[in-house]
């Protein structure tokens, strides 16, 4: 028979209950039980979810109080030193680690592979050493067994924790850690086995990069070490196809391989025709990634397609990845539009089709006939709306000439006519877009969208809010200023909630990263602007004061990689189309007087395809979008761009090519190393490499941040260089906003007097 499985579940719960429970326990607000119980629920309630779903083969160990690498970094023992340790203290350990401790910086953070979710980075040295810490994985495995449900342990793997991890010792290569590491891999797995484990899920979602020779050796060198710990190993790939690694893959000593067919469904024949008949095929047939239901249908012939070619026990049914990217519960969402609705499934609805899927292979379609005939349904009524196409926007799309891509003139140019407009201080200092988010705002927002606070009430709230940001950004003497952004619930759902081919969610909840949980929009139709978004805050905030106001938008890069976009069209067109809603926002910004307009892009990495080969298409319609909302202003109004959390060596052609006047990146944690890439490359326009860490909630003291402005201007001209925090600072609080926004602008100060 062919059985189901799961790789992952999401953690933050349907109610955002882990969101919650952490931010409590960081505040002082509820104790260490607390916190544990409510993470003890939420897996308990999971587990039960899937078995009740009919999965066969549940994950545990997918939980995570913050992060799965992280998480392995402790199971590793791997803290960097300048993190305390103190006895019972392992939770405040792990907790530092991720957001910084006394007198020591958080880990980096970034994406996760080409996906929205953020991973803490292990950190790597010479003469590092490892020691196994299986409490977590032995004791939720042990945890769902009392609870009656059998689990497969899941860990990320040796191969990809070492390819992820970063070192300081410059010539240092990680892989040289690998003996050190497999001994405590080893010992996990054991502890495991002698818990009652017999099979263990270990990821390896670098199979679908393109892997240097000492990483292909070291997958021959960690199986063959693990391969003796007594358990049933099934080894995870995602988010591509394999091609090239397959050969490597499907040789890899486990006893089962995971491959990814809803991102790479090319891939098949390859695969059955590589992987031994003794090893588990586990096909990746529902979208893990996105919320479009599966077209049942198609994913059965797959099956039927694998079922002629090796016998049914070998085979598994399995979403694409963990769901760990999709929300809880499509059942939650009561006000979506029914038709819409019935175009998607959510975590536990994929779970679902999982197990449908896998009795259709086992007993006939006909087995579940009412599940296939929706599925069909369902899918002709999307192919066939009308809601999904607008022929004014796609013949609008169709005539963009390619001089609707560049600006009127050269930056040099450009550079010397914004100086004399604005005449700025040298290192000039500014933010990256929003303020605090306080339990004030979020209430008035929340009674507005009841009913119970009125346009006119809600609009008086905003613009006081307004006002006393403008003010405060005034008294600490900074360049130039923003808006706040507290209309804003969400940098990309609020432009969506304004644009046509959009819809929401009320529950539709993702982690990004920690207890930062974001609501994607659905783009499922054809995207225009119908009237401007923000030209009026904008231009309320300059009436205020006679410093520059930067307006803020999201990129359409942004836009597109931070929804659940439609999956019946290329991404490019769909991109093509957001950026001609923000050019015309740029173009109302500049009528009403906005002289500074900044185009945030931090996804613009994270879009990246994960094989060298796809990349040249992807960054030119990339760039080209960007360029398109960008260039309908005059010389003398400055762009700006923003970018976040993203290793930039490998695109810098493309990022000097959005020709932003200004871009503002994350640094902070890097300790200012993402800033070589941009030296190597003699990136030519001004930049502003953020000086704090705003993820975490120490306030760095302006000598922290003078230090990293000296490294900046070492590396960068200093007359190039901006002042600002690493990114926008919504969920932070006003005391230590002002602390720090004090603390970074004494900073310029100095090292303007430094320069003289």
């Amino acid at each position: 028979m062919i059985k189901s499985a799961n790789l992952g579940f999401p953690r933050i719960g349907a109610r955002r209950e882990l969101k919650k429970a952490l931010e409590a326990y960081w505040k002082g607000e509820s104790d260490r039980e607390a916190l544990q119980k409510t993470a003890a629920d939420l897996r308990a309630r999971h587990w039960r979810l899937q078995a009740d779903a009919g999965v066969d083969i549940i994950p545990s160990n997918d939980f995570s109080l913050y992060d799965q690498v992280l998480d392995m970094t402790a199971a590793l023992d791997a803290a960097p030193a300048r993190f305390i340790r103190q006895a019972g203290a392992d939770l405040d350990l792990y907790f530092a680690m991720a957001r910084g401790g006394p007198g020591a910086p958080a880990m980096e953070m970034t994406k996760w592979f080409n996906t929205n979710y953020h991973y803490i980075v292990p950190e790597f040295h010479a003469g590092q050493v490892f020691a196994a810490n299986p409490q977590k994985a032995v004791g939720e495995y042990l945890e769902a067994k009392a609870l009656g449900v059998e689990t497969r342990p899941v860990l990320i793997g040796p191969v990809t924790y070492l390819a992820l991890g970063k070192t300081k010792d410059k010539g240092f290569n990680p892989f040289s850690l690998l003996p050190l590491l497999l001994p405590a891999y080893a010992t996990i797995l054991t502890r495991l086995k002698d818990a009652g484990a017999t099979a263990v899920q270990i990821d390896e979602p670098v199979l679908s990069l393109d892997l240097s020779a000492v990483q292909r050796a070291a997958f021959g060198d960690a199986y063959d070490c693990l391969q003796g710990a007594g358990v049933d190993i099934t080894v995870a790939t995602y988010f591509e196809g394999l091609r090239d690694n397959l050969d490597l893959a499907a040789k890899l000593p486990v006893g089962g391989l995971h491959v990814d067919l809803s991102c790479a469904p090319e891939q098949l024949d390859a695969v059955l025709g590589a992987v031994g008949e003794d090893t588990t095929l586990s096909l990746g047939l529902v979208d893990g990634r996105n919320i479009w239901r599966t077209d049942l249908a198609a994913a059965l012939a797959v099956i039927e397609k694998a079922k002629a070619r090796r016998a049914p026990e070998t085979l598994v049914v399995a979403p694409s990845c963990s769901l760990l990217h999709a929300p809880v519960d499509l059942d939650r969402e009561t006000t979506l539009d029914p038709a819409l609705k019935r175009w998607m499934a959510f975590a536990k609805q994929k779970l679902e089709e999982v197990s449908i899927l896998t009795k259709a292979a086992n007993a006939g379609r006909e087995s579940v006939a009412a599940a296939f005939a929706d599925s069909d349904a369902a899918a002709e009524a999307r192919k066939t709306s009308p809601r999904t196409r607008n022929g004014a926007v796609r013949a609008r799309a169709d005539a963009v000439a390619p001089e609707d891509l560049a600006r009127a003139s050269g930056f040099g140019v450009r550079r010397e006519v914004q100086r004399a407009r604005f005449k700025l201080p040298a290192f000039p200092t500014t933010t990256i877009g929003s303020f605090p988010q306080t339990s004030e705002i979020r209430k008035a927002r929340a009674a507005h969208k009841r009913g119970d606070l009125d346009d006119a009430g809600y609009d008086a709230f905003l613009k006081s809010e307004t006002q006393s940001a403008v003010d405060r950004q005034s008294r600490l003497g900074i360049d130039v200023l923003v808006h706040g952004e507290f209309e804003r619930n969400d940098m990309v759902e609020y432009f969506g909630e304004q644009l046509d081919g959009f819809a929401f969610t009320k529950n539709g909840w993702v982690q990004s990263y920690g207890s930062r949980c974001v609501k994607p929009p659905v783009i499922f139709g054809d995207v225009s602007r119908a009237a401007p978004m923000t030209t009026a805050w904008s231009a309320y905030a300059q009436s205020l004061t006679d410093k520059p106001v930067k307006a803020m938008l999201t990129g359409p890069v942004t836009i597109l990689q931070w929804s659940f976009v439609r999956n019946d069209q290329p991404r490019a067109a769909t991109c093509r189309q957001i950026a001609l809603a923000i050019r015309d926002e740029v173009a109302d910004l500049e009528k009403a007087g906005l002289a500074m307009i900044q185009i945030d892009e931090p996804a613009l990495r994270e879009g990246l395809p994960l094989r060298q080969d796809d990349r040249r298409g992807y960054l030119q319609w990339a760039v080209e979008s960007f360029r398109l909302s960008a260039s309908a202003v005059r010389d003398e109004t400055q762009i700006h761009t923003h970018m976040c959390y993203s290793e930039f060596n490998d695109i810098m052609p493309s990022i000097a090519a959005l020709d932003a006047d200004v871009i503002s990146i994350e640094t902070s944690r890097s300790d200012m190393e993402l800033l070589d890439a941009f030296a190597d490359f003699d990136y030519p326009n001004e930049i502003g490499p953020g000086v704090w860490d705003i993820h975490s909630p120490r306030i760095p003291s302006t000598e922290e941040m003078e230090s990293l402005l000296r490294k900046a201007a070492d590396v960068i001209p200093p007359d190039q260089i901006w002042v600002n925090p690493d990114c926008g600072l919504k969920t932070r609080g006003w005391a230590e906003t002002q602390s720090a926004l004090a603390n970074m602008v004494e900073a310029a100060r100095r090292l303007r007097a430094m320069r003289g």
